[in-house]
């Protein structure tokens, strides 16, 4: 057995340098390279140039497809804007028409209102005048009877017509027109 120290050295046909092994070796490298590089090689870089392409394309379709979904964020928060402008116009308008509307109401009530007024102060004075007139009658009527009463004769009509304005004359009608 070899002591502490020493170094084996192994010997084995492998290791061994063989000028016409190495020849062979680098022939069949040589072929199997040529044949690889022929067949192998070009449609496996085409493969990989076809995938990388397909990458490149993909990537490019997700940017086009981000910018246009930004694009489309961007308008539909515009669409949202104008909305809410269209929204508060209307809403705007429809509280003016309805104050319109609420003071032409107001306005017709109003006029309404002052129309009977005034038609009621016309019929409580047209039933106050024919008040009045039945009042003027029943006066000469109990006047003229009176007036035979106390003459203790029937007078003529002239005599009637007399007696009825002067009793009209003096009675007074102010206190009652109001």
């Amino acid at each position: 057995m070899p002591g502490p120290g020493s170094i084996v050295v192994a010997s084995s046909g492998l290791i061994k340098v063989v000028p016409g092994l190495m020849i062979w070796t680098l022939i069949a490298f040589g072929i199997t390279f040529f044949v690889l590089r022929r067949y192998a090689f070009g449609p496996i870089q085409k493969l990989i140039d076809e995938r990388r392409e397909r990458i490149r394309q993909a990537l490019e379709e997700a940017d086009r497809a981000r910018e246009e979904a930004r694009k489309l964020l961007e308008e539909h928060r515009a669409l949202i804007a104008g909305a809410r402008s269209d929204a508060e116009q209307i809403l705007a308008e429809a509280r003016r028409v309805a104050d319109a509307q609420r003071e032409r109401v107001k306005e017709e009530t109003e006029a309404d209102r002052q129309r009977r007024l005034e038609e009621t102060r016309r019929q409580i004075e047209a039933e106050t005048r024919r008040a009045l007139e039945q009042i003027r009658a029943e006066v000469a009527s109990l006047t003229l009877i009176a007036a035979e009463k106390v003459t203790r004769k029937s007078l003529d009509d002239a005599d009637h017509r007399r007696l009825i304005d002067e009793a009209i004359g003096e009675l007074d009608f102010s206190l009652l027109e109001r």
